[in-house]
């Protein structure tokens, strides 16, 4: 990862979802990137909706405030962002980079992901133009060739590029959380 050397603007790393829960494999990412990124900050976006999770259950207000809880809990310094409750919808990821980068010229804001959900980034809303105008890092999951996924979007023309982090594997998932506490879902 590229480090600030004091003329840059200030690296600011995202990890988007609707966290139903924020679990531990989320909380390693983040860890991840405060440890391995020097002058860089980090943060959660929390979705109110997630147009691919219609109908998740927890409703926005409280999943919002059991992230802020976590987080708090862990002690780690991660933002908790609840920008997407204020913005128009429906929401996409890169309206919400475009109005932060635009509202906070300060910063640079970068796109934390799982290898799983950086397979699906060209099926997202401006998906491809997302990957041109914003920097990408990709956390390892079991299961995801996350090396083979990010030389094919490094491939396409125009990408900013995309980073594979090299952190330890955590198997876990929000689903299979929510599927061992209420096992008739």
């Amino acid at each position: 990862m590229k480090m600030k050397t004091g003329t840059e603007k200030l690296k600011t790393a995202l990890l988007f979802g609707s966290f139903n829960p924020l679990h531990e494999g989320h909380l390693a990412i983040l860890k991840y990137v405060l440890e391995n990124c020097r002058d860089c900050r980090a943060g959660i976006v929390v979705s109110p909706e997630n147009p691919f999770k219609k109908g998740i259950g927890v409703n926005a207000a409280s999943r919002l405030e059991a992230v802020r809880r976590t987080v708090k809990e862990t002690g780690l310094d991660i933002d908790v962002l609840d920008v997407e409750f204020s913005l128009p919808w429906p929401l996409y990821t890169i309206n919400t980079l475009r109005y932060l980068r635009d509202n906070n010229p300060d910063r640079e804001y970068v796109l934390v992901v799982g290898a799983d959900c950086l397979a699906q980034i060209p099926q997202w809303h401006e998906g491809l133009q997302l990957l041109r105008e914003f920097e990408v890092w990709a956390y390892p999951r079991q299961g995801s060739d996350v090396e083979a996924t990010a030389a094919e979007l490094d491939a396409l023309d125009g990408i900013r590029g995309v980073t594979v982090l090299r952190g330890e594997l955590h198997n876990i998932s929000s689903t299979e959380i929510r599927n061992r506490q209420n096992p008739m879902s």
